[in-house]
């Protein structure tokens, strides 16, 4: 199978044939923005998850706002989508759609109807090629290898410029998490407004944001790739709670 050149195409492969990495843990793959900073405070970050060995594909829209409080919207259950791992940290709500649209193969708009209107352009640079080629040449042992992803964090930071990375660590609901990014483009512009405020120019924070061992990069990263969690284990890590009534926007462990 080609290697595509462009994110559109490259979402489009990893949506119409969809490979899981081997193993007994949670694992994931499919592509997003793996999170871009607003300068007002402001952070988004997108997972489509084409396909993952704990439930259906999904989609997801990561929200931060001013005050550093995360809000997660999923369009599948949440104890089988991204608040799984995160609501210890985040609070969540399920919505009957994310949209997404190609205009052409290096824009992308992002809509959740009556919420998110969400427009980005990404290109390639040289530092993301390097990476791509890097993530892409990994063989199936270090993709599971903690002290190999990790080395790998400290070095995409002066490439990527964007801050703290890291491959692995632990999510808030305490799973370990790997994160093998096997394509990467930069964000270069975008805009976007939640419930109508519009969310101003992108730009790092005064304090760069994380859930748990998960950094969210400071300059905008869209990326094509896989992720594996622990497999979920009652006594070591923190259920999801779905309130029975179904209204999940305040169902965060307190």
């Amino acid at each position: 199978m080609s290697t595509p050149s462009t994110p559109q195409a490259a979402s489009v492969q990893v949506t119409g044939h969809p490979r899981l990495p081997e193993g007994d843990d949670e694992r994931f793959t499919g592509f997003g923005v793996l999170g871009l900073a607003f300068r007002g405070g402001d952070c988004l970050a997108l997972r489509v998850m084409t396909r993952t060995s704990i439930g259906p594909a999904y989609r997801a829209v990561w929200h931060r706002t001013p005050d550093g409080a995360w809000h997660m919207f999923t369009t599948t259950d949440p104890v089988h989508s991204c608040p799984r791992y995160f609501s210890s940290a985040a609070t969540f709500e399920r919505v009957p759609e994310i949209d997404l649209h190609w205009p052409d193969p290096r824009h992308l708009h992002v809509r959740i109807p009556g919420v998110l209107e969400w427009e980005l352009t990404l290109r390639a640079t040289p530092a993301t090629r390097t990476m791509s080629a890097l993530g892409s040449a990994l063989p199936a042992a270090a993709r599971r290898s903690d002290p190999m992803l990790r080395a790998m964090g400290p070095m995409a930071r002066p490439m990527l410029r964007a801050g703290r990375m890291r491959m692995a660590g632990a999510a808030p609901n305490r799973q370990r998490f790997q994160v093998v990014p096997t394509r990467i483009w930069r964000v270069a512009a975008s805009t976007a407004s939640i419930q109508g405020r519009d969310l101003g120019p992108i730009g790092a924070l005064d304090r760069q944001s994380s859930l748990g061992d998960f950094w969210m990069p400071q300059r905008g990263l869209f990326y094509v790739g896989d992720a594996r969690f622990s497999a979920f284990d009652p006594a070591e890590h923190t259920a999801v709670i779905v309130p029975e009534d179904g209204r999940t926007e305040d169902a965060r462990p307190r």
